[in-house]
């Protein structure tokens, strides 16, 4: 498997885990898919996240709020896409 792929997995199935509602930290990620060497993977789990956010399959949160996959800094969360329309 790709680092790639584990990434997304791992960012997938925590999400999934979490449920509605709820969001991940990207280190969550990180550590689920390389463990003690997970540090190392932060910008990799970036890239994956807006991949995924790209496609629809997650969101990226900023101070609570989906952001921009394509415009965004500092901290984030990720979590499930927000069902049911925009939100606003």
């Amino acid at each position: 498997m790709s680092t790639q792929d584990r990434i997304e997995t791992a960012i997938l199935d925590l999400v999934h885990a979490r449920g509605p509602g709820k969001s991940i930290c990207p280190s969550e990620a990180a550590k689920e898919a390389f463990g003690e060497a997970w540090n190392d993977y932060m910008r990799p789990v970036r890239q994956a996240a807006i991949h995924l956010a790209r496609q629809g399959r997650i969101t990226i949160l900023r101070k609570g709020r989906p952001a921009d996959p394509e415009n965004f800094k500092g901290v984030y969360r990720l979590a499930l896409p927000h069902e049911g329309g925009d939100g606003g």
